[in-house]
């Protein structure tokens, strides 16, 4: 599986996580999927209700808008992203707990240093890095 990108929502994602600091970000990803590869098209950033540095909770009716966009556009729900203002680009405990379609890709954008993106998906219970390709 592998998960493809444009630098341009790349771009876009990284700067709505550093404008959210010090709280972590989160959002969803729409997409397109042909095999085993999906495309991202659309990056919806949600409020994270939580407004924690160490904790996200995405805002149900924006979630619900989002998934309603999608549909409208032809797009699937390809997964979400969060971000990690403190640590690495690594699922946490919470992270693995809250992970459970084996369908969707989780990334993660650690700000701890310079920034960095990375995407997990769920396989025999565990969260296992995957490839990420950004596309110019």
């Amino acid at each position: 599986v592998m998960i493809y990108i444009r630098n341009k929502e790349y771009e876009a994602i990284l700067g709505y996580c550093k404008q959210q600091l010090p709280e972590e970000s989160c959002g969803l990803l729409g997409g397109r999927k042909e095999g085993k590869r999906c495309w991202v098209e659309k990056i919806y950033y949600l409020t994270n209700t939580e407004h924690s540095c160490e904790h996200f909770f995405m805002d149900p009716r924006e979630q619900l808008q989002a998934v309603k966009d999608m549909r409208s556009l032809g797009y699937l729900l390809l997964g979400n992203f969060h971000s990690h203002p403190n640590s690495p680009a690594i699922p946490s405990k919470e992270d693995a707990r809250l992970a459970y379609d084996s369908k969707l890709h989780y990334l993660i954008v650690s700000l701890e240093r310079e920034p960095l993106l990375k995407s997990f998906v769920l396989e025999d219970g565990a969260l296992r890095e995957e490839e990420i390709s950004i596309l110019q």
